[in-house]
């Protein structure tokens, strides 16, 4: 194991000039790139994640290593894939005693926190305070664990309360020491819930249908035809977009599950009156269209697009609202220049696009995360990169901003000279892809693959077949090429270069050798 000489001591020998930069890290769950204004002007407007956008760099091509919740949390903290820090799916316990990011912090003089989702099922090590929200955790009247173990519901709305939490342990911290600060957002995970003032606004808008919403996937490959993340056929009326159960109860083609029906009721209770009134009264108007117009087929997916994408939106509203007030909170007590912030989603999600919603594929949509840093006075304000970067560099990244080594261990690269405009572009051209956990929810196969700047290749070796795209003149991925005689070569060429990541990486294939 690397030792480390912390930097504290480091500032007493004179050694280094200035203190380290502050970090904050937030994290939101299941926010897409084109739920953000500065990727995508066509859906919402996000001022305040925008700033960071315009005051420092924006990621093009950033994506993530296993498009799923805690593999991804578990990537943060180890800066390694998922088949070297253990946890492959949402199932798998975090090995917290191992050493990891906010420890390597600490042992360079940093001060440690994480207020927000955690959803790893051990409890958070190597933070000087933490406060986590239970598993997925609630939009209303959410409860949280605190360092002590005891769990308290919290008056308000999930959003605002982890800011709210994350700015009284900024207002407490040790203002000798720099910090570290952890803050990962509910927001915007199905089953979604949003406020009233965002769910106003929002349920008044139609949004433009993407170019592969009505996509027939009968054509494609089995990983297509098994999926379970249809917006029309798998998009739950009542527990998903919180359609009353009493417009729908006599009606055969709508009538919901009585888990849906509970499900609505435990929701919607949570929500404190008179704002639960009125938000009622807002999803019945979707009860109503239904019993008058009876859609079906195209036209419903139609509606249901619609209503998933207020939802949606609304949530993500909020997560751009508590952005602001942690930038506003870095003004205000001048903290601004001093502190670099990095946002991100922890994946991708599908917005309508193959008709589905989720994530899990290494298709772009699913894979790709947002990436926006802000490091005054070491980044240039607006810039923007289109170097494929991956979620594996992130921890190196934060390490590098603090003039910290990165552990050897570690997978990832640091950013910090493509943040720095020191180097322009980087060495690695290709990014190595594995997600695990199969059947379990949504039926997506375990597949690896890899992601170049042309070209994509997929295995799904439970399947036994391949998919190849040309993102260059078919960014949709909808053609697979792997059996066309024409990209034979490049087929052939991609298997090897996949064969090389995997071993470079130490990644021991269930499927054995790729054939």
């Amino acid at each position: 194991m690397r030792l480390f000489l912390p930097l504290l001591v480091l500032f007493s020998l004179g050694a280094v000039a200035q203190q380290p930069p502050n970090i904050i890290y937030i994290m939101s769950d299941d926010h897409d790139a084109d739920a953000i204004s500065a990727y995508n002007k066509n859906l919402i407007s996000t001022p305040h994640i925008d700033r960071l956008a315009k005051e420092g760099m924006l990621f093009r091509n950033n994506f993530v290593s296993n498009s799923i919740c805690g593999p991804v949390r578990a990537v943060l903290l180890t800066g390694q894939f998922s088949h070297k820090n253990g946890v492959k799916d949402n199932r798998t316990r975090f090995d917290s005693s191992r050493l990891n990011l906010p420890k390597v912090f600490q042992q360079n003089g940093y001060q440690t926190a994480l207020v927000g989702k955690w959803h790893l099922h051990s409890y958070p090590t190597g933070f000087d305070y933490w406060k986590i929200l239970p598993g997925q955790g609630l939009y209303f009247q959410p409860r949280l664990i605190s360092m002590q173990g005891d769990t308290s519901t919290y008056p308000g709305y999930a959003t605002d309360v982890v800011t709210d939490e994350a700015l009284q342990w900024l207002d407490k911290r040790d203002k000798n020491k720099p910090f570290a600060l952890h803050i990962h957002h509910k927001a915007p995970h199905r089953n979604f819930l949003p406020t009233l003032k965002y769910l106003e606004v929002f349920s008044q808008k139609t949004f433009p249908e993407p170019a592969t919403l009505y996509t027939d996937t009968t054509g494609k490959g089995s990983a297509w035809q098994i999926q379970t993340m249809s917006i029309l056929r798998d998009l739950h009326l009542c527990s998903d977009l919180k359609v009353d159960p009493k417009f729908l109860e006599d009606l055969p083609e709508y009538k919901p599950a009585a888990s849906e029906v509970n499900y609505y009721h435990a929701t919607m209770n949570r929500i404190p009156e008179p704002e639960r009134s009125r938000i009622k009264k807002l999803y019945e108007q979707r009860g109503l269209l239904l019993r008058e117009k009876r859609p079906a087929g195209k036209e419903l997916l139609r509606y249901k697009y619609q209503w998933y994408m207020q939802d949606y939106l609304a949530c993500v509203a909020s997560v751009d609202e508590n952005v602001g007030r942690v930038l506003d909170y870095l003004d205000k007590n001048n903290l601004t220049q001093h502190t670099l912030v990095m946002y991100t989603g922890d994946q991708g999600m599908y917005l309508g696009e193959n008709g589905w919603f989720d994530k899990r594929w290494i298709y772009d949509v699913s894979m790709q995360a947002p990436l926006l840093v802000r490091w005054p006075g070491k980044i240039k304000a607006g810039a923007v990169t289109r170097q494929l970067t991956q979620d594996i560099d992130y921890a190196p990244t934060l390490l590098g901003a603090a003039g910290i080594p990165a552990p050897e261990w570690m997978q990832g690269i640091s950013l910090i000279p493509l943040l720095t405009k020191k180097v322009k572009s980087l060495e690695r051209k290709q990014l190595y892809y594995h997600y695990y956990e199969s059947y379990a929810d949504h039926t997506v196969p375990a597949h690896l693959g890899l992601r170049g700047e042309r070209y994509k290749l997929a295995y799904f070796y439970t399947l036994g077949y391949w998919e190849l795209y040309d993102l260059k003149t078919d960014p949709y991925e909808q053609k697979n090429l792997a059996g066309s005689a024409r990209h034979e070569t490049i087929f052939r060429q991609l298997k090897q270069d996949l064969l090389r990541l995997r071993n470079q990486y130490d990644d021991h294939n269930p499927a054995g050798e790729l054939n």
